[in-house]
This record gives structure tokens, sequence and C-alpha cells, in this order.
């Protein structure tokens, strides 16, 4: 099954991000830590706004952690993230 968005949405497949010391302890994510999601981009809507922010599928972007909607497709979890959400996008 896939997953189309609708107007001004893409869906976004989060990577997944462990914060490990340096003697190798794995630090889990708190809720007094704000950090910044990335993700690859999967689907795009049709939008206006959407298609003028370039995106295209296999894009890494940044969005806030608390953004978006989580969304569980065999047994894959991805985010629908409105335009508004994606904050930058990671240019290799």
């Amino acid at each position: 099954m896939q997953l189309k968005p609708l107007g001004d949405r893409i869906v976004v497949k989060p990577a997944t991000q462990e914060e490990v010391t340096k003697s190798g302890i794995v630090l889990p994510d708190t809720v007094d830590k704000e950090k910044k999601e990335q993700g690859e981009v999967v689907a795009i809507g049709t939008g206006e706004k959407i298609l003028k922010l370039g995106l295209k599928l296999g894009d890494v972007v940044l969005f806030g952690k608390y953004s978006g909607d989580e969304v569980e497709v065999d047994d894959t979890e991805y985010k629908i993230l409105k335009d508004e959400d994606v904050l930058a996008i990671l240019v290799k």
C-alpha cells in the first residue's frame, strides 16, 4: 500500500537518530530536548504551495520534532507534513 498526500502535504520517512556518547552509551530522546528531525521525501502532493518548494522524491528535509502527523503503513513509520512544516532541504 502507498500513501498519496493531498494538497500541500508531503510524506516523509523519518531517519532514526540516536545520540551516542564517546564511550558508546546510547542516550534516549528526552522531552526537554527540542531537536529538529530529518527524513527522506517519499511522496509529494500536488498543491500549489508544496510545488513552489521545489521538492523531489529522495530529498532529505528538516522538520520540527513534533510537527506533522505520524502514520504507520506496512510496519513502516511515516510523517505527513504540511508545506509550512518543512524547515530546510539538506543539500549534499
